[in-house]
């Protein structure tokens, strides 16, 4: 594996914690970020550690099962799920996931397995969807601490639903997106966030 590859998708790391870290989207130790490098490996966070403020030693290498190719590096427990999104789209080159408040409390409070978002102009982000005249069912899994058990549950939504979201939302918890690079995967988790947020407001209101 090259090192300029690597070095590469460190940098790209580094900067996408940067960005989410403004926003308010990885407080304290939370979220992990990732990039799949050319030959497959994935490049990810270091469990533990504030993604604002990562440097290259925050980043580690595990292949696509989530073990650590380096003794004595400690990968987050929800490597999997970073995993399971690389397994199952090729295509998938960066994945994101963050904890922010309007994630954390939508999931909480949404008693159905999905949040409706329709009529924003940012749906337009997504792949199919040329207008605002759209709609996207983002998914709403119940958390679970057996990652492995979780991310069957991811599977199986994928697997009954005809089209794949641009990302999902664990209850209580945070939300997954991904791209097939990163500056692909913050532009959807940026659409994603204004939208949630736009839909936390609205219930206030109402």
């Amino acid at each position: 594996m090259s090192d300029d590859a690597f070095a590469a998708a460190t940098a790209a790391i580094i900067t996408a914690g940067q960005r989410m870290d403004r926003f308010g989207w990885v407080p304290a130790t939370a979220g992990n970020i990732s990039v799949r490098l050319p030959d497959g490996v994935v490049a990810i966070t270091r469990s533990g550690g504030h993604k604002g403020f990562l440097d290259a030693q925050g980043v580690i290498r595990v292949d696509l099962e989530g073990r650590p190719l380096r003794a004595g590096d400690r990968p987050s427990a929800e490597t999997g799920l970073h995993c399971g999104i690389y397994r199952r789209f090729p295509e998938a080159g960066a994945v994101l996931h963050g904890h922010s408040v309007p994630v954390t409390h939508l999931s909480r409070r949404s008693a159905g397995d999905a949040i409706l978002l329709q009529g924003y102009e940012l749906l337009k982000a997504f792949p199919g969807l040329p207008t605002h005249a759209a709609a996207i069912a983002l998914p709403v899994l119940d958390n679970d601490q057996d990652i492995a058990r979780l991310q069957r549950a991811v599977d199986a939504r994928w697997d009954m639903s005809g089209t794949v979201p641009p990302g999902y939302l664990i209850r209580g918890h945070g939300i997954y997106v991904w791209g097939a690079d990163m500056p692909t995967a913050l532009l959807r988790l940026e659409a994603l966030e204004f939208m949630l947020a736009c839909e936390l407001e609205a219930r206030r209101a109402a």
